[in-house]
């Protein structure tokens, strides 16, 4: 059975760093893609990285580019997103998912519970 369990987020200021994780069970990462999105109220989720780890390519938002990074430890069957210099825009609920390759989020099959990330000074 798939299933993604989400860790990792909380208050921060801005300017400051968090790390999320997501722990992937029922599957192997090798031959998956591992997105991350956010969702702010009243708005569409979007995406934020998504990795195909059959392949090794990762994809970043415009919005998250050189302060968002993708890594994985393959001994847990885990994924981390870390993020630094977050900014207010940042603040929203997180998610992973994972499908086959990385898709919009509506196509992405499976997906973790959400983790939210504040940005407050």
């Amino acid at each position: 059975q798939v299933q993604l369990v989400e860790s990792g987020g909380g208050l921060v200021q801005p300017g400051g760093s968090l790390r999320l994780s997501c722990a992937a069970s029922g599957f192997t990462l090798d031959y998956y893609a591992i997105g991350w999105f956010r969702q702010a109220p009243g708005k569409e989720r979007e995406g934020v990285s998504c990795t195909n780890f059959n392949g090794g390519s990762t994809y970043y938002a415009d919005s998250v580019k050189g302060r968002f990074t993708v890594s994985r430890d393959n001994a847990k069957n885990t994924v981390h997103l870390q993020m630094n210099s977050l900014k207010p825009e940042d603040a929203d609920v997180y998610y992973c998912a994972t499908d086959e390759s990385c898709r919009p989020p509506h196509g992405m099959a499976y997906w973790g519970k959400e983790t939210l990330v504040t940005i407050s000074s």
